[in-house]
């Protein structure tokens, strides 16, 4: 049966609109450079789908659809078309499509613009062209990832930043991120939502959200296997199988790897599963079922002084080697996701359920077991109200946790004497809601809130040295508006003003000689007020995107105080965090060698971002620069594409200036440029091949920094850069 919508007050086949909608997304990447614009002639029908398009090399940020310029007013009511393939799992096309409904900074990653060309070990590989995302390596998988200066105080784990793997949660309950659960190869797409542009997933912090998408059963080329190969022993095998049959259909994926590490005492070896099953009831009613499951075990080489990082780039610090520091993880997540598809849009609904055992042999030997539960539910109602158009987004979600948190000697990498013991107990709820109303035919007003409800609770088991025990409980709401202006059917502008809030963890907190004690009941939670505006679009071999922010935050969780080296965040009085994200992908030159319309290009990418952060009249620090990110951050690379799928070109990472790694600014990493080059083939077909150099110039230099309050010029803060470094993989896929 072919079902109908009103569009431009005729009644137009909705398999039109639906093929309509992936060409325009593939005009999208095309100026992204991420997909040829030679593509076949595509004849829209109700009936025919959109073939799949040749992919290449570049980032998939966003740009708006070439669709429309639906008018204000309109006859009839608005029926959402059906949607390809599974309906719990989008399409690449149909998440660009959701995301550009946002007044803000938000991009698109497609798994093709990484897996095929990279050795994407890592989530700084994933993410390296999306402006406004600051990510370093610092041993294994392990990453610093900042956005708009999000968590610069956490020396360890993540904050600021919220992860989600399928719309499923990552971080624990009571806020912490870990990169060791994130398998590069597993995912067909993901998103990145920036400041306060995540309220879809129900995300409310400073730097947003990150959300990593499993292919589905039903997804094309969903068969195939992979293996890579590099320097300093690094090896992964990569396997991954699916299908449908009827209503069901199925996908999992497996990798293994290892490697001996660029720096001593940096050997690790990791092994990830994901897969989901799903079951359609009918046409518009469809679940899904979610596994993944992580074994990670992962030397850590620590932390090292400037003169160290430098001169002697690969030696561990000696503390960590005497203690065989490390950190191990086995995770295993279980989730079900249902989607009930309207005639005015969506209804989405379901629960997971965590079990993380993290062993982690430090200054003391931490052994936590995490156990994090929840659930979700999301409406989305696309009509028109009064003859306008208008869009509604609603949901809720909900995450709680349990941590049953032991604290042991380090006896050289083996438990010792039981140290601390406690029942760490967190509860969050949110409710959010979002409306888009299209008073002009191309110009929607965008307002929206949410509401934050959390506990935190320590119950306190080791009472020897005090009772830690505490809680406390904090209800936030967080409210946004916006402009989104389609101003021709390729080019948006934008502009909001969003409140984030982030609760603190229990890792908040200030204890030691010399400080004052600060228990975790005592920290506030963070408050931002952000204010972006900026624009995106495309052009057949031009694509840009630009947006300018500033944050005034209130309670910045930050390290004011420090002992022994160890950084003990509470809260600052006023920050301001303010910057310029910007990304271009340009056709430099075309026809090189080629004279017809399937064209050879010689194609620029590129990312900058301009960060500004300090704090606003501090009584300590003054107007200081914030530590822990640069104030310029360049990614380029040139690329020639030959239409028969070759590519070759030069790559560039630039850092023109150091940045501080204390708030007294008085310790900074030095400027850097280091340079790369990568060949291979890959015509979106069966077979890709890469090889890729990093480094080339053997370059010396700190990566990533730890922060503290006051440093010297022997503090142990910083990670060493990579040296020259030469990958090759090969996938096939059918």
């Amino acid at each position: 049966m072919t079902r109908y919508s009103a569009w431009g007050g005729r009644r137009v086949p909705c398999g039109a609109l639906a093929a309509a909608a992936i060409i325009a997304q593939t005009h999208i990447a095309i100026a992204q450079g991420q997909i040829e614009d030679t593509l076949p002639t595509v004849t829209v029908t109700a009936r025919k789908p959109a073939p799949r398009a040749r992919t290449t090399h570049g980032v998939a940020r966003v740009a708006p659809a070439a669709a429309a310029s639906t008018p204000a007013r309109v006859p009839a009511r608005v029926v959402v078309p059906a949607m390809p393939g599974a309906l719990t799992v989008a399409t690449a096309q149909q998440a660009l499509r959701e995301i550009q409904h946002t007044p803000g900074g938000v991009a698109l990653v497609t798994a093709d613009v990484y897996k095929n060309a990279t050795v994407a070990s890592t989530v700084k590989d994933v993410l390296d062209f999306v402006p406004g995302v600051f990510a370093q390596p610092k041993w294994g998988d392990d990453t610093r990832l900042s956005i708009r200066g999000s968590g610069l105080s956490r020396n360890f784990h993540l904050r600021g930043v919220q992860l989600y793997m399928d719309g499923i949660p990552i971080n624990t309950a009571d806020g912490y991120g870990d990169f060791q659960e994130i398998d590069p190869t597993a995912y067909k797409y993901v998103e990145v939502f920036r400041g306060g542009n995540a309220l879809r997933l129900g995300a409310n912090s400073l730097g947003g959200a990150i959300n990593f998408v499993t292919p589905s059963g039903r997804d094309p080329f969903i068969n195939g296997a992979s293996a890579d190969i590099g320097a300093f022993g690094f090896w992964r095998l990569q396997a991954m199988a699916g299908g449908a049959n009827g209503p069901w259909d199925g996908f999992i994926t497996a990798s293994t790897q290892g490697s001996d590490g660029f720096r001593d005492h940096s050997f690790g070896h990791a092994t990830r599963v994901s897969g989901n099953v799903g079951y359609r009831f009918s046409p518009d009613v469809e679940t899904r079922f979610y596994l993944n499951a992580n074994e990670v075990r992962q030397r850590i080489p620590g932390t090292v002084s400037k003169d160290s990082a430098l001169t002697t780039p690969t030696a561990a610090a000696p503390a960590n080697v005497a203690l065989d520091q490390q950190r191990n993880i086995d995770t295993v997540r279980l989730a079900n996701k249902t989607t009930i598809r309207l005639d005015h849009g969506t209804v989405e609904f379901g629960a997971f359920g965590i079990d993380r055992h993290l062993m982690h042999p430090i200054y003391q030997w931490l052994d936590y077991r995490y156990q994090d539960y929840g659930g979700f539910a999301r409406v989305t109602d696309e009509r028109v109200i009064g003859g306008f158009r208008n869009r509604l987004v609603a949901g809720i979600n909900l995450l709680n946790g349990r941590i049953d948190n032991k604290q042991y000697q380090n006896l050289g990498g083996q438990k010792g004497a039981l140290l601390s013991s406690s029942i760490d107990s967190s509860t969050n709820t949110s409710l959010y809601v979002q409306d888009s109303f299209y008073f002009l035919p191309d110009v929607a007003v965008v307002a929206g809130t949410q509401f934050l409800h959390a506990t935190r609770v320590r119950k306190d088991r080791f009472l020897a040295d005090g009772d830690q025990s505490g809680s406390t409980a904090f209800d936030l709401w967080s409210p946004k508006g916006g402009l989104l202006w389609q101003i021709d059917p390729t080019w948006q502008a934008y502009a909001n003003v969003s409140r984030s809030a982030e609760v603190p963890s229990f890792g908040e907190s200030a204890n030691g000689p010399g400080i004052p004690t600060i228990p975790f009941t005592s920290i506030r939670p963070q408050r931002a007020t952000t204010y972006e505006i900026g624009t995106r679009g495309q052009r057949p071999d031009l694509k840009w995107e630009l947006t300018a922010y500033r944050a005034e935050i209130r309670d910045e969780l930050l390290c004011l105080y420090s002992a022994f080296g160890n950084c003990n965040v509470t809260n600052a009085d006023r920050t301001v965090h303010q910057g310029i994200e910007a990304g271009l992908g340009v056709a430099l030159f075309k026809n090189i060698f080629t004279r017809d319309d399937d064209a050879d290009r010689l194609w620029l990418n590129l990312a900058y971002t301009y960060s500004d952060f300090r704090f606003d009249n501090d009584a300590t620090f003054g107007n200081n620069l914030l530590p822990g990110a640069p104030r310029h951050f360049v990614r380029a690379e040139v690329l020639y594409k030959h239409p028969s799928g070759f590519y070759i070109g030069p790559n560039l990472e630039w850092v023109p200036r150091g940045y501080y790694a204390d708030s007294a600014n008085t310790l900074s990493t030095d400027g850097y440029a280091i340079y790369g080059l990568k060949a291979g083939f890959d015509d979106g077909g069966r077979y890709s091949a890469y090889v890729e150099a990093r480094n080339l110039a053997n370059k010396a230099y700190i990566a990533s920094a730890s922060i503290i309050d006051r440093a010297t010029a022997t503090s142990p803060l910083f990670e060493p850069g990579t040296g020259r470094a030469v990958y090759a993989g090969f996938k096939v896929r059918w």
